[in-house]
């Protein structure tokens, strides 16, 4: 990556931290003025790898930069050496799932299904290998958002604190012949984290039609 390729990229990370700090404040002016500053600094970042100014920017390119798209999304399919796979019960609604979440911007899908181990499990992991990418409108997940959920197999590390506790009621390792009641679209992908560990051959969703 080039010094400018990593400047556009800081300059989209922030631009994404204002965009989501201006839509949770709109109750609150004084972090919504700071947001607001912060997404003015975003386009004098974006500034000096473009011709246009900052004015420009801000009105032209970040609209553009606002199109909907599927959200990508990951699941750290955490297994350890006898063969038993990580879950989390979630506290929205009391099932059981991988630990997961959103891939933030400037994250590969890698790096964030690392992160939600970390941050719900409490659990450093090593990722190793890319178990499926599902559509979320083919597996049972439910949600208002069409999602793109990439799966990877993970090993699993050293235990750390976990920094989103609120989010989880309890953590626990499961076979393949105790599997809990899942929350929605996990019944459909753990099972298939067991049988890459057998078969090695990652999931997608094939062509509709």
């Amino acid at each position: 990556m080039t010094p400018t390729e990593e400047l556009r990229l800081l300059a989209d990370e922030l631009r994404v931290l204002a965009d989501t700090g201006l839509r949770w404040s709109q109750d609150d002016p004084y972090h919504h003025e700071r947001y607001e500053r912060v997404r003015s600094a975003s386009a004098r970042l974006f500034a000096f790898t473009d011709l246009r100014d900052p004015a420009t920017i801000e009105r032209e390119l970040f609209t553009q930069l606002t199109h909907l798209a599927p959200v990508v999304v990951g699941d750290a399919a955490v297994v350890d050496a006898g063969g038993r796979i990580l879950l989390i019960r979630r506290a929205d609604d009391e099932l059981w799932a991988m630990p997961g979440g959103g891939v933030e911007m400037g994250e590969t899908a890698a790096e964030a299904v690392a992160r939600e181990a970390r941050e719900e499990a409490g659990l450093e992991v090593e990722v190793e290998d890319l178990v499926g990418v599902y559509d979320s409108r083919f597996c049972g997940t439910r949600s208002s958002l069409q999602l793109y959920q990439f799966v990877f197999l993970c090993r699993p590390g050293r235990s750390v604190a976990a920094t989103t506790p609120h989010e989880v009621l309890d953590v626990g390792w499961f076979g393949p012949d105790e599997l809990p009641p899942f929350s929605p679209g996990h019944d459909v992908r753990v099972p298939h984290v067991f049988e890459f560990l057998e078969h090695r051959r990652p999931y997608f969703d094939r062509p509709v039609g």
